[in-house]
């Protein structure tokens, strides 16, 4: 019979010998564990290596996307004109409805020529009588504003005055028995205006008789020093030039607080009055 003592050694041999299988089963794991991390830090740093293929790849992609981002840059600047020359309506903002709107390029043009281009323009009309047409005067293709236009045609008038006058103007011409060219002005108010188109008067018709169709000769030089004269035209308060038979040349109407206009004829007057309300009105 086994003693009490044998099985006392039995028992503390088997639980030695499953300490130390534990022991070594652990050893075993926490090495392959050290092992399984140390592989995977390998792997780690060969992926984060500039030597690796992958990373070389990614390195030689992205070089080529910054030469060829470059290379869109300096194309853009360089080829910028002939990228973006895409002909494009000229914008303008109608001071009155008008029944039709034609662009004209005065683009290099003297003076002279700009003022017969835009009176060929108004003998050529195709509007209907009683209506009027928007001429709107360009340079390359953008529509010019008053301040050019009066540079254009080397206007004898004080621009550093004119901070109050709107750049937005319309040069038109209304049918009726005739074909009446009228020059319309929208300004803050009438004491912002009136003082720099009374110092205008002087130079006015020098400056505007070959866009009314009147030529300088022996016949009409009077008309360069002849003075301008108070008057009514369309019940509206109005600067007129007379010739010697009381014909109107050239005035200027008060039209309302904001407008003036230019013109020759009582009747292109009464258009453009008529055209202004009816704008106010819709608004």
């Amino acid at each position: 019979m086994e003693t009490e003592n044998n099985k006392k050694n039995k028992i503390v041999k088997t639980y030695a010998e499953d300490m130390a299988k534990v022991i070594e089963s652990n050893e075993a794991g926490v090495v392959r564990e050290i092992i399984h991390e140390k592989e995977e830090q390998e792997m780690q740093k060969e992926n984060l290596s500039p030597e690796s293929k992958r990373n070389k790849m990614f390195m030689l992609i992205g070089i080529v996307c910054i030469f060829l981002a470059l290379g869109s840059i300096v194309f853009i600047v360089v080829f910028r004109q002939q990228i973006f020359s895409v002909s494009v309506a000229p914008q303008f903002v109608p001071l009155i409805f008008t029944d039709k709107a034609q662009f004209v390029e005065v683009g290099g043009l003297a003076k002279d020529k700009i003022a017969q281009t835009v009176l060929n323009e108004v003998n050529a009309t195709q509007v209907k009588g009683g209506g009027v047409e928007g001429i709107y005067l360009t340079e390359n293709k953008a529509v010019l504003g008053l301040r050019k236009f009066l540079t254009l045609i080397k206007a004898n008038i004080d621009q550093t005055q004119m901070q109050f006058v709107d750049d937005n103007f319309l040069v038109g011409v209304a049918k009726n028995d005739t074909n009446d060219l009228f020059i319309l002005l929208k300004t803050r108010s009438f004491s912002d205006i009136f003082p720099q188109m009374r110092s205008w008067e002087p130079k006015m018709f020098s400056d505007l008789h070959g866009f009314f169709g009147v030529p300088i000769s022996v016949d009409t030089n009077y008309l360069l020093t002849k003075n301008f004269e108070d008057g009514v035209i369309a019940n509206k308060n109005a600067r007129i030039l007379h010739d010697k038979d009381g014909k109107i040349v050239l005035m200027y109407v008060f039209v309302d607080d904001t407008s003036v206009l230019i013109t020759d004829t009582e009747t292109a007057t009464s258009e453009v009055i008529l055209r202004l309300a009816s704008s106010q009105i819709k608004k």
